[in-house]
């Protein structure tokens, strides 16, 4: 799999680049994210080990990208959503390569959705001011008991219990950070959705607005305020390549090109 990398980092960054495009041609703000934003600062570019790109916009502008993307994307790409694509059950937008497959770990096989070669674009939100200790507490309570609510289920007493305790976990996890956001005030901090923020990580707004120029395999991108600030957030010393053991990609079988 390893020498197709390349040519599926190639690919990537098609889509890249056409997104870029239209959120360019309607205003929409966006940034790199998580490792696609490590890569641009630490390599100028992919991590040379990695398979996928991530980036971000605010929940409020992705509708827009979404009606934009619908008509304008070239038509070897597709726009993923759970309206485009109904056998897709994640709440992540994505746009795919049409002639091109790739298999993460987490994929469900039985369901005949778009695996083509994506980026991914998680929708941030502005959090409330609380600190990042009770932020992480109750985002992983909330994610926990979310993706074990998701997954699928034989019937069984067991599995009924369960249904019932993360349910109710789900529940008091939401109205706690309903709460904290009512009565703290919001837009100190800006993150992903809490359902997509297993680590509650918490980014101050500084370090993402206004967003600014970044080069990522020779392209000009968007990129936050402050990436040092961004990744110390969510890697701490982003600087230190990992154990070569650990340098690996998501996918668990990838191919650029299918015809």
């Amino acid at each position: 799999m390893q020498e197709h990398l390349a040519e599926v980092q190639k690919k990537e960054l098609t889509i890249l680049c056409a997104i870029r495009d239209i959120c360019e041609k309607h205003g929409i703000d966006y940034w790199l994210d998580g490792g696609t934003c490590l890569g641009a600062v630490r390599h100028g570019g992919f991590i040379p080990w990695d398979d996928d790109i991530d980036i971000a916009m605010r929940k409020e502008d992705l509708p827009r990208f979404i009606d934009a993307a619908k008509q304008e994307l070239p038509d070897n790409l597709f726009l993923q959503t759970q309206e485009t694509d109904p056998a897709y059950n994640m709440p992540i937008t994505k746009v795919r390569d049409k002639n091109s497959i790739i298999i993460e770990y987490g994929d469900d096989m039985s369901l005949p959705y778009n695996k083509g070669l994506f980026v991914d674009i998680f929708p941030f939100v502005p959090y409330p001011n609380i600190s990042r200790r009770l932020c992480k507490k109750i985002a992983k309570g909330y994610c926990r008991a979310n993706s074990i609510l998701h997954k699928k289920h034989t019937y069984s007493w067991r599995s009924i219990a369960e249904l019932f305790w993360f349910g109710a976990k789900k529940m008091c996890c939401f109205i706690v950070w309903k709460i904290v956001c009512l009565f703290t005030g919001k837009k100190a901090y800006f993150s992903n959705t809490l359902a997509e923020n297993g680590y509650g990580i918490m980014h101050e707004a500084s370090a993402i607005f206004p967003t600014k120029p970044i080069t990522f395999e020779g392209e000009t991108l968007r990129g936050p305020a402050n990436p040092d600030a961004y990744l110390k957030e969510l890697f701490g010393d982003y600087m230190q390549l990992p154990p070569e053991d650990k340098r690996k990609g998501h996918a668990a079988f990838y191919m650029e090109k299918l015809i």
